[in-house]
């Protein structure tokens, strides 16, 4: 039977092949806002239906939450897939090549599988919980070419750190803090993702849901980095959160962001 890791390599797989050709031709897929001002089009309910199709056929007991499509339960309730069908609408309505497909499997609660790729770029990112992370290209309609991820070494200051944003507008009162101590890199994939390859030692993401962190966090700690919200919560959740190639680092950016916190409050 297919497993869990090989389900969801395929489901991200059909969700790109029904988003690329919407990002081939920006000029007429139309754009609506979210009640929270965020871009939603076709595309992103056109793909989030395509990989839940997959996954619904392949284990239709498990529940699915998506973020286009809400959640749907399962007579399993202790399995749950999670979905963002392009992650970094912005990103993609722009025609910028950066944006994701995210998907992970939530088993008792813990993250046990997550899968994040760049299709528009044939990038993807994987992990399973105990079994480390990866990254490989997509030819042809496969994932190829398992490359080993793993966080790069160094000191655990901030200072000289080298460090990403995403999305950097979003929220400047935690970028800028960190950006006085070190300026924020350009990225060309996700620099949570960039962390676990070694070529990051720091990234925040200013906002999002679950579905935002759910693959990425994963794979992130099973390359040997360290994960958490703002408010140290090491499961992936709504609000900002940090990518970080190792624990100290991580409680080092978090005291920083603290302290620039209470100095605005006393201001």
């Amino acid at each position: 039977m297919e497993t869990d890791l090989q389900l969801a390599h395929r489901a991200v797989l059909t969700g790109a092949a029904v988003a690329l050709p919407h990002f081939s031709a920006l000029a007429d897929l139309p754009r609506e806002l979210k009640a929270d001002g965020s871009v939603v089009t076709a595309a992103d309910r056109a793909t989030e239906t395509a990989i839940r199709d997959v996954l619904t056929a392949a284990r239709p007991h498990d529940a699915i939450l998506g973020e286009e499509h809400g959640a749907s339960s399962g007579p399993d309730t202790s399995r749950r897939w999670i979905i963002d069908p392009i992650d970094g609408t912005a990103l993609f309505v722009a025609g910028d090549d950066r944006w994701l497909i995210l998907t992970a499997l939530e088993e008792d609660g813990e993250i046990v599988v997550g899968v994040a790729a760049h299709p528009a770029q044939g990038s993807v990112f994987w992990a399973v919980r105990g079994g480390g992370a990866f990254e490989g290209r997509i030819v042809g309609g496969r994932v190829v070419a398992a490359t080993p991820l793993r966080v790069s070494d160094g000191p655990d200051g901030l200072e000289g750190a080298r460090f990403g944003a995403v999305p950097e507008t979003w929220a400047p009162n935690l970028v800028d803090p960190i950006g006085e101590v070190t300026p924020p890199l350009p990225w060309p994939v996700h620099p949570g993702l960039l962390v676990a390859r070694g070529d990051l030692d720091l990234a925040i993401q200013t906002g999002g849901q679950i579905w935002d962190f759910a693959a990425t966090s994963l794979i992130l700690t099973e390359a040997g980095g360290s994960f958490s919200g703002l408010s140290g919560r090491t499961s992936p959740g709504p609000g900002a959160s940090l990518y970080a190639r190792s624990d100290a680092l991580r409680m080092a950016t978090l005291e920083l962001l603290a302290d620039a916190r209470h100095a605005a409050s006393r201001a």
